[in-house]
C-alpha cells in the first residue's frame, strides 16, 4: 500500500497543500486557499492605519488554511488518512511574531489588537530600515565578522532590525513577548506542541552560525542595553537541522486536519530553499531560481566564501554537507502585477476581454514580437528595494528612454528584462568571488506562466535553463522533507539526497540562450550596471532624497 507526504506552502497571499506519493513521485492533489486577512500594508482589522512600508499578516490565518486544504487534498485523492505518514512545512521568511511561552500571538490578546507590532512582521515588512542602518553601522565599526557572511549588510526584512523596531516603537509589546519567532517554527510548534526552531531560518535571517552560536551579548548590548540578553531571555539557542522530525502530530490537530495524531512533522524550512532538492539540485554549480513576486537565488558549494551583497551563507542551510549560499530580487512578479493594476490603458482591457486572455497574456503576445533592444528602454528593478547585491530597500525604480511613442508592451518587456539584469547582477558577483555558476534551474508561478519572460533570462545570462515540472516546487519539497521525517520504516527516506534521486522531475523543454540577442543584452546589461552603481552605491542618493521627501521628513537615510 502506498504512503503520502503532505507538503505545505506558506506563501504571501495563499497557503497550498501537496500531497505526495512516496511511491510512485506522483503529486497526487493539491489546494489552494488564500489567507482571510491577505497582506495587511495599509490597516489592521480594526482599521488601525499602517505606516508606509509595513507589511503584516494575521496568525490565525495559518492555522485557519489548515482546516480547509489538508482534507480537500485527501478528498480529492480518496485516500485512507492512516496511509499519511510525513508533513513538512515551509514559509517566507523573514515572517516573525511576538507570542507567549504557551505559543498565543499578542495580537490574539484583546488588549493588543489594535497595536501593529502585536502582528505578524512578513517577509517583505521594511520599516526596520532605520534599525538595520543602525545595525549594519554598529556591527561594522565593532569589526563584527558575521557582516561577512552576509554579503556586508544585515537585512530589514530580516528578525533582529525588525524586533528592534519593536522594543524602538512599541516597548510594551517587547515585553510582554516572551518569544519571538519564525512563523515556519511557530505552526510547527502548533501542529506537534514543540519549539523546534530550524537552521535555515536561524542561519539566514537570525545571524546564527552553526559553530559559532548567535552574535556575541556586547554586540546586542552595542545596539541596545535592552537587547543584551535577547537571545537567551526570547529566542532559542536550540536550533534543529533541516530534516529532523519536530515531532508527531498532536490529537487536537489531527482532528482539525483531517488526519490521524501521530504523523511525523519535519522541522520548519524556508520555502526557496525547500525548492532546492525539490528540482534534483543536491551539488555545486547549479543556482536554483525561485520565481515569483520575488525571486530568491540559491546555490551549493563546498567552501565558505564572501560574496559581496549575497543575504547568506550558512552550514547545512540548504543540503546536509554543503554551503548553502542564497540572493534575491524582493520585486519581480509583483513588478509586472503594479503595471497591469495602474499602468494599461483602457483599450488593452477591452483587447483582453473580447478575446478572453488576461491583461499579462495580452501584453506577452505584443511584447514577444519585439527584439532586444528595439524598444530604446532601460529599466532598474527596485520596485521594492534591491536585496541583492547592494542590500538597501530605500532604493526604488527607474524606466528610462520613454517617449511620446512608447507603448505599453515596451515597458512590460523593459520590466521583465530589468529583472532579468538584475539576476544577473547577482550571477556575475558570485562567479567574481569563486562560487561557480554553470548551470540554471528555476521553479515557481513565472515558469509556469511565461515562456517570453524564460527566454529573456536565458538570453541576458547566457545560461540554459532547465524548470521544474511541478507547479508547486517548495510544497513538493516540503512533502519530502516531510517523508525524510518520517524515516524509510514508515514508508518514507532516510534522507533529502534519496528523496531527492526519486522525487523531482523536470520539463523536457530547456530555454537555451540565444546569441544574437545575447549580443544585443550585453550591452543592454552595460547600461544597466551604469545605473546600478549610479543611483544604488551613493553617486546620487536622490531615490532616498524623494523617499524622505514623500515620507515628510527631511533627514536623507543612508544605507
Amino acid at each position: 500500500m502506498a504512503k503520502y507526504s503532505i507538503g505545505i506552502d506558506y506563501g504571501t497571499e495563499s497557503a497550498r497543500a501537496l500531497l505526495l506519493n512516496l511511491e510512485t513521485g506522483e503529486e497526487v492533489a493539491t489546494s489552494v486557499m488564500n489567507y482571510p486577512h491577505g497582506v495587511m500594508d495599509e490597516e489592521l482589522p480594526d482599521g488601525t492605519k499602517l505606516p508606509q512600508d509595513w507589511a503584516l499578516q494575521h496568525p490565525d490565518d495559518y492555522i485557519e488554511v489548515l482546516k480547509k486544504i489538508i482534507p480537500d487534498v485527501i478528498n480529492q485523492a480518496g485516500i485512507d488518512k492512516a496511509d499519511v505518514i510525513g508533513l513538512g512545512i515551509d514559509f517566507t521568511a523573514c515572517t516573525m511574531l511576538p507570542i507567549k511561552k504557551d505559543g498565543t500571538p499578542l495580537c490574539d490578546i484583546p488588549q493588543y489588537k489594535s497595536n501593529p507590532h502585536s502582528y505578524v512582521k512578513l517577509w517583505k515588512h521594511h520599516a526596520a530600515q532605520p534599525e538595520a542602518n543602525k545595525l549594519n553601522e554598529i556591527a561594522s565599526q565593532r569589526g563584527e565578522d558575521f557582516l561577512a557572511r552576509y554579503g556586508g549588510k544585515i537585512s530589514s526584512e530580516w528578525l533582529i532590525p525588525k524586533i528592534w523596531q519593536i522594543l524602538n516603537e512599541a516597548p510594551d509589546i517587547y515585553e510582554e513577548a516572551d518569544k519571538f519567532i519564525e512563523a515556519t517554527d511557530w505552526v510547527v510548534m502548533k501542529l506537534t506542541g514543540n519549539e523546534k526552531r530550524n537552521s535555515c531560518t536561524a542561519g539566514y535571517k537570525a545571524i546564527w552560525h552553526k559553530r559559532k552560536g548567535y552574535p556575541s551579548k556586547e554586540f546586542f548590548k552595542a545596539l541596545d542595553e535592552r537587547l543584551e540578553n535577547l537571545v537567551d531571555e526570547k529566542l532559542s539557542r536550540d536550533i534543529y537541522p533541516l530534516g529532523t522530525k519536530a515531532g508527531e502530530l498532536t490529537s487536537e490537530m489531527a482532528r482539525m486536519m483531517g488526519l490521524n495524531p501521530g504523523v511525523a512533522v519535519a522541522v520548519g524550512n524556508v520555502d526557496a530553499h525547500v525548492s532546492v532538492p525539490a528540482v534534483g539540485v543536491t551539488s555545486p554549480g547549479k543556482m536554483v531560481m525561485v520565481m515569483g513576486t520575488s525571486i530568491c537565488h540559491l546555490v551549493l558549494d563546498e567552501k565558505e566564501v564572501e560574496v559581496p551583497g549575497m543575504c547568506g551563507v550558512v552550514e547545512d542551510g540548504i543540503i546536509p554537507g554543503f554551503y548553502g549560499y542564497e540572493a534575491g530580487q524582493s520585486a519581480v512578479g509583483d513588478i509586472f502585477a503594479w503595471f497591469v493594476d495602474n499602468c494599461v490603458p483602457y483599450e488593452y482591457k477591452i483587447e483582453a476581454e473580447k478575446r478572453r486572455i488576461s491583461i499579462h497574456e495580452l501584453l506577452t503576445e505584443k511584447a514577444a514580437k519585439l527584439k532586444p533592444g528595439e524598444s530604446g528602454l532601460l529599466a532598474i528593478d527596485w520596485w521594492n528595494g534591491n536585496r541583492s547585491v547592494l542590500v538597501d530597500a530605500d532604493l526604488t525604480g527607474v524606466i528610462l528612454g520613454m517617449t511620446l511613442t512608447t507603448k505599453p508592451e515596451e515597458i512590460y518587456r523593459a520590466l521583465i528584462e530589468a529583472t532579468a539584469f538584475g539576476t544577473r547582477m547577482i550571477i556575475d558577483t558570485f562567479n567574481q568571488n569563486g562560487v561557480s555558476i554553470n548551470e540554471l534551474y528555476a521553479c515557481g508561478g513565472l515558469p509556469e506562466k511565461n515562456p517570453m519572460l524564460m527566454q529573456i533570462y536565458a538570453d541576458v545570462t547566457n545560461l540554459e535553463i532547465k524548470v521544474s515540472k511541478s507547479s508547486q516546487t517548495p510544497a513538493l519539497g516540503a512533502a519530502m522533507f516531510g517523508a525524510v521525517a518520517a524515516g524509510k520504516e514508515r514508508g518514507g527516506f532516510d534522507s533529502i539526497f534519496e528523496a531527492a534521486r526519486v522525487i523531482p522531475k523536470l520539463k523536457e523543454e530547456i530555454y537555451n540562450p540565444i546569441p544574437e540577442n545575447v549580443e544585443i543584452y550585453d550591452k543592454l546589461f552595460e547600461e544597466y550596471k551604469l545605473l546600478h552603481d549610479y543611483f544604488g552605491r551613493g553617486i546620487n542618493n536622490v531615490m532616498k532624497r524623494l523617499k524622505a521627501l514623500k515620507e515628510g521628513g527631511s533627514n536623507v537615510r543612508e544605507a
